[in-house]
């Protein structure tokens, strides 16, 4: 008998709230954390970017009460992963059953800059480091594993976790997904001159490059069914709405790599497509029971284009479809975790979020952006992503019915 992967538990750190629900309420109103800065320590010229409040991150994780000296990536994740905790009282993180998967392309990156470089042992610097000083902070017995593969790492980390649990090594899987900004991370894409001076305009004429972005997101997942069912009872207590008899699960999940470019994806889509095309084939959906797509969405000339191409080869261009990185910015490492709860959440409240900024299709094939926030049944959602070096992943979440 196949296990199921379940989702327990949510969280979204960002600067548009601290809880997943937060996040997409502004969602909703379609407000966007993205601001251009003019003046920053990021960069010498103006550069727009999603910043976490690290004054609220500081006063929130003094609430924790821990005597431990953490990093600010640190402090994201601990918040993140303590508040899904209280969410569902069942997840117990200190099981030999539970291991914890990070997800981040640059880790503490803050560290390697002179003013903080004395304050931690330089081995925090090192993702397994930061990894097992989070592990070490709950008791977790569990060596963690990291999963750090450029703009795929969240959704590649949720399928790890999936393969993990169908073999019964762990019943709980905690997925973190986080990264921040500095004046190296914004340098290097400087240099690709991929930034935007303005809000990225994902999948528009007018698009001229990405917004970057930083937070956490965390996803619990359970194939204890009794796990995921207190989620559903809890979720159905706060809303006290009516009663949603579904769980949601994860049901497929494929990576490729076209080889095409160090920083350049497939002209064609061939890679994106054989991922997504995979994944339904693993969920045993059919295109036309796809009910929505996140997309990767970078606001870039390439990426979209790209994507729109494997969209359309995949059958899937009438499915409505958005971008996020108005709101987040690209978050790198964290994209695709926060990006699937925000999908999760559309699915519990039926509810589609509009592209901030998106006016005119300005890609090569007809894809459905949603321009407006609006309510639609989603029963499903796939959940595209795309990263330097070639290489892409789906993941497909959908309602199930609960017993």
């Amino acid at each position: 008998m196949k296990l199921e992967s379940y989702i327990a538990a949510d969280n979204i750190i960002s600067p548009l709230g601290f809880t997943s629900s937060e996040n997409f309420e502004e969602l909703k109103k379609m407000h966007t954390g993205v601001k251009r800065l003019e003046t920053s320590k990021l960069s010498s010229e103006p550069v727009c970017a999603a910043l976490v409040d690290t004054q609220k991150l500081n006063t929130e994780f003094q609430k924790l009460n821990t005597k431990s000296e953490f990093t600010r990536l640190e402090k994201m994740v601990l918040l993140s992963i303590n508040d899904c905790l209280k969410q569902n009282s069942n997840i117990d993180i200190t099981s030999k059953k539970t291991i914890i998967i990070l997800s981040t392309t640059k880790g503490n990156i803050d560290l390697l800059e002179p003013s903080q470089a004395a304050k931690f042992d330089k081995k925090r610097v090192y993702l397994w480091e930061t990894a097992n000083v989070i592990a070490q902070n709950f008791n977790n017995p569990n060596k963690p594993l990291i999963v750090s593969n450029a703009c795929i790492s969240g959704v590649l980390a949720i399928i790890l976790a999936k393969r993990l649990l169908e073999t019964n090594q762990y019943d709980t899987i905690i997925v973190s997904g986080v990264d921040i900004l500095t004046r190296f991370v914004v340098s290097g894409f400087q240099s690709f001159k991929a930034i935007s001076n303005e809000v990225a305009k994902p999948y528009d004429a007018k698009r001229d490059g990405i917004s970057l972005g930083e937070g956490c997101g965390t996803i619990v997942l359970t194939n204890s069914k009794s796990l995921a069912v207190k989620l559903s009872m809890s979720l159905r207590a706060e809303s006290r709405s009516e009663v949603q008899a579904f769980q949601i699960i994860v049901s497929g999940g494929a990576s490729s790599n076209d080889a095409n470019h160090i920083s350049g994806p497939s002209r064609t889509g061939e890679g994106l497509f054989l991922a997504i095309e995979k994944t339904l084939k693993e969920a045993d959906i059919k295109a036309t029971e796809v009910s929505y797509i996140s997309g990767h969405g970078t606001a870039t000339l390439y990426n979209d284009d790209m994507e729109s191409l494997a969209i359309t080869d995949a059958q899937l261009a009438n499915v409505p479809m958005n971008s996020l990185k108005s709101y987040f910015g690209h978050t790198l490492g964290a994209a695709g975790v926060i990006e699937s709860i925000i999908g999760l959440h559309s699915m519990r409240e039926n509810t589609l979020i509009g592209t901030y900024n998106f006016s005119e299709l300005g890609v090569p094939k007809p894809i459905n952006i949603i321009k407006n926030t609006q309510k639609q049944e989603v029963n499903n959602c796939l959940k595209t992503a795309a990263g330097f070096g070639g290489c892409n992943a789906a993941v497909f979440f959908q309602k199930v019915k609960s017993s």
